[in-house]
């Protein structure tokens, strides 16, 4: 049974989730930071993004950090986590808006551009079954406009065994509590868990898809175990 909804809409997980926050987006700053920088943009350019399954905006706000004129249009389908994104947001007011999309559906909102300066997405395409994930990559090259940019920041796995424990070793050289913790999860943990892996696929296959989709320069543009941060634009 796909739990995606129920997790992501509960205020209880949402609140456990944002308490964590901090130290989270404190891990992932240098990649958020990358991501942004690879937006054909200068910095002082005005554009918009548009982030997609945002949660609380952590790639958005990353993209509005590195240029300051950019706008943003935060897409979530959670009423929780699009509350506590407001939280984090209150010093971009102005800059952003949020709009409610689920990104399972291929409805999209008229709230949306159409056509999309640039698009990104963090660690929501693994939460999407293999045929959503190629049928959205598809529907965000169509909305991009010619040489407009779409980056994924996304947790992938592991091509084989040896390498998934080659990530879990160095993984656990930098967090000595992992071990423990993935032994020990709760039940709700675990039942986070599994959504979390419950559709992910490996990179090479993603990439794949992408190239399908039609966009070009498609590469890994950043890597650490098992996250990373790839891309392609559209055609000019």
């Amino acid at each position: 049974m796909d739990t995606n909804e129920a997790v992501w809409k509960s205020e209880a997980n949402i609140k456990r989730w944002a308490a964590e926050q901090a130290v989270r987006e404190a891990k992932r700053a240098e990649a958020m930071r990358f991501m942004a920088a690879l937006l054909p943009f200068e910095q002082d350019e005005a554009f918009t993004v548009v982030d997609l399954a945002a949660g609380t905006g952590m790639a958005a706000r990353a993209v509005m950090d590195y240029f300051p004129k950019a706008n943003a249009v935060l897409a979530e389908f959670s009423p929780a986590m699009m509350a506590e994104g407001a939280k984090a947001l209150v010093t971009y007011e102005g800059r952003y808006r949020y709009v409610e999309f689920d990104l399972l559906s291929s409805e999209w909102p008229p709230d949306i551009p159409n056509p999309i300066d640039s698009a990104v997405t963090s660690q929501a395409i693994h939460h999407l079954p293999d045929e959503r994930k190629e049928s959205l990559f598809r529907e965000v090259y169509e909305r991009l406009k010619p040489g407009g940019w779409y980056i994924n920041y996304e947790p992938v796995k592991a091509p084989n065994p040896p390498v998934e424990h080659t990530w879990l070793r160095v993984g656990d050289r930098f967090d000595p509590q992992a071990a423990y913790k993935r032994t020990h999860r709760s039940h709700q943990e675990e039942l986070q868990h599994q959504n979390h892996v419950r559709h992910m696929i490996d990179l090479d296959r993603q990439l794949r898809l992408f190239q399908a989709a039609g966009y070009e320069a498609v590469d890994v543009y950043w890597k650490q175990l098992d996250y990373v941060i790839y891309g392609g634009r559209h055609p000019r």
